[in-house]
């Protein structure tokens, strides 16, 4: 007899997720499996899976679960394991709400960035806490095609090399991942950024995210871009004092940044469940 596994569909500015709630472990998601369900023809459809367990129920989330009682195990659509992801953060508090395992308000969520904190607004936006960002030393350049340019490394818990170009086309069609050199400074592969400025605080931005492509959105992305343009116009929260809030424009939305005076930056928007259903356990099993 066939075993139904309870999936959801969801999104945060359009980039978007197949939800596996599991909150004892039991699923067993291979990296083939992983590809299945995010297959856009063949499977569900997505950017990546949220497997959400009990931190208590996962070997790497255990430490955690004093802190945060539900770990995010990401994985990209690609099957490789993530350390984070802010679009899916959001959708993850999404989904803890829709099931009515939280309320309104504050949450903790363990993840293997690190435990991250949110907030699930009245109005229906999700505020998290993305901790702060490194910015490693180094001079980095992407290169698309003929064209080239300096980028600004950031680390927000997985690393990104943001890119200031005059126009978004420039990044072409992001259908593979743009050379970064040098290789060495990214070892396990990278987020790439291109960035164009919209206004005051204000910038747009295309993304190729390390093992799913171009994706409609990218919350650590926009985080990176956001601290690196606010590098790039003179602001430092930690020297002025005062919060940066930055608009970042992605293709699937807008999402808005603050980076605060003590270096920890929160990301807002929005976050949606669209489906829900179940799935034969067989197409895990059969995936390769």
């Amino acid at each position: 007899m066939s075993t139904r596994i309870t999936f959801l569909k969801g999104h945060g500015t359009e980039n978007d997720f197949v939800i596996v709630p599991d909150p004892e472990n039991a699923v067993e998601l291979t990296p083939a499996a992983v590809v299945a369900l995010c297959d856009r023809r063949a499977g569900i459809g997505g950017d990546g899976v949220l497997h959400a367990v009990r931190s208590a129920a996962h070997p790497e989330a255990r430490h955690m679960a004093a802190e945060a009682e539900w770990f995010m195990d990401y994985r990209n659509a690609d099957g490789s394991v993530a350390e984070m992801c802010g679009n899916g953060v959001r959708v993850f508090a999404r989904h803890l709400q829709r099931a009515g395992l939280v309320t309104e308000g504050d949450l903790a969520i363990a993840t293997r960035g690190g435990v991250k904190s949110a907030h699930i607004d009245k109005d229906g936006d999700i505020t998290v806490g993305m901790g702060r960002a490194a910015l490693p030393s180094g001079d980095v350049t992407v290169r698309v095609g003929e064209r080239s340019w300096p980028a600004r490394n950031v680390n927000m818990g997985n690393p990104h090399a943001v890119a200031f170009v005059d126009d978004l086309g420039h990044a072409g069609d992001l259908l593979a991942p743009p050379p970064v050199s040098p290789a060495s400074t990214y070892p396990q592969g990278v987020n790439v950024e291109f960035v164009v400025p919209a206004g005051e605080r204000h910038v747009a931005m295309r993304v190729h995210e390390r093992g799913s492509g171009e994706t409609r959105s990218c919350g650590t992305g926009a985080c990176a871009v956001a601290v690196a343009a606010a590098r790039r116009d003179g602001v430092d929260p930690a020297a002025t004092g005062s919060p940066a809030v930055y608009t970042v424009d992605v293709p699937g939305g807008r999402l808005v940044v603050t980076e605060r005076p003590d270096g920890e930056i929160e990301l807002t928007g929005p976050a949606v469940i669209v489906a829900e259903g179940e799935i034969d356990a067989e197409c895990f099993e059969h995936a390769s």
